[in-house]
C-alpha cells in the first residue's frame, strides 16, 4: 500500500493570475504592455495607450482579432486570453465631401 500525502511542494497548483490578463497593445512603431482584469472596461486600457503615446483617443481605433474594440467593452466579453494583443490604427477621417 502506498501513502498519498499529497506532493511535498505543498497544494495543488491553481492558475496563475487567473483574474489578470497581461495584453499586448501595439500600434506598429510601439508595443505597451498592459497588466489587467478580467472584469476592467478597456475604456481604462485604451485611454492609458493614448496617453504615453501622446494620441488623442478620438484619432485611433483599437482592434481585437479584426474587430473595432468599444470602450465598454471587457477582456471577458471579448473572450480575451493572457497574451493576447490589441492593434491600433490611425482612424481614418473624411471621404465624403
Amino acid at each position: 500500500m502506498s501513502s498519498e500525502n499529497g506532493s511535498p511542494a505543498g497544494p495543488p497548483e491553481a492558475p496563475v493570475n487567473t483574474e489578470h490578463l497581461n495584453i499586448k497593445v501595439s500600434d506598429n512603431n510601439n508595443e505597451v504592455f498592459f497588466k489587467i482584469k478580467r472584469s476592467t472596461k478597456l475604456e481604462k486600457l485604451m485611454s492609458a495607450f493614448c496617453e504615453r503615446q501622446g494620441k488623442s483617443p478620438n484619432s485611433v481605433r483599437f482592434l481585437f482579432e479584426g474587430t473595432r474594440v468599444q470602450p465598454t467593452d471587457t477582456p471577458d466579453l471579448l473572450e480575451m486570453q493572457d497574451g493576447d494583443q490589441l492593434d491600433v490604427h490611425q482612424e481614418q477621417v473624411g471621404g465624403a465631401n
